[in-house]
């Protein structure tokens, strides 16, 4: 899908806050209301547009850990990398997982309350998983950059 510079300026001003009305893009983007609008609406059916969320501090929610788990599978084959992306689908503990190239087949982002916590979703749910060769946890200790805005 072909974006002009319109369409750059729209997504740009959303990714800073998705809250803005039609009429607030459009009088910043020099366009009226109804063009501005075709465009969102043309970006979220092509995919551009994927979801509006609202991004949530894990401290201030009682998810005060987090955790970088890079996972490594024993075979390397559809089915078994597919049974472990549907297992991790599962696990509310998973943020973000990242399929990756290197020394490791997987790249989780994992949030929950505390070390305790994390020890017990590691050892009764994630090592459970069938086919899970290594792992190697990294624990977060402070967050310098975290942003979603790609333009």
């Amino acid at each position: 899908m072909f974006l002009d510079t319109k369409d750059l300026e729209i997504l740009r001003l959303l990714q800073v806050n998705a809250k803005l009305t039609v009429r607030e893009i459009a009088s910043k983007i020099h366009l009226s209301s109804t063009p501005v609008h075709e465009r969102i609406k043309r970006m979220e059916k092509n995919g551009v547009i994927q979801q509006y969320a609202a991004l949530v501090d894990h401290r201030l929610v009682n998810k005060g850990i987090m955790v970088i788990c890079q996972v490594s599978l024993k075979e390397h084959d559809k089915k078994m990398a597919q049974l472990f992306i549907n297992a991790v689908l599962q696990f509310k503990e998973v943020i973000e997982c990242y399929n990756i190239s290197g020394e490791f087949d997987f790249m989780l982002k994992i949030v929950t309350e505390s070390m305790d916590s994390y020890h017990q979703f590691f050892v009764n749910q994630l090592s459970e998983v069938k086919g899970i060769g290594q792992t190697k946890s990294i624990f977060v200790m402070n967050v310098v950059k975290q942003t979603h805005q790609i333009l």
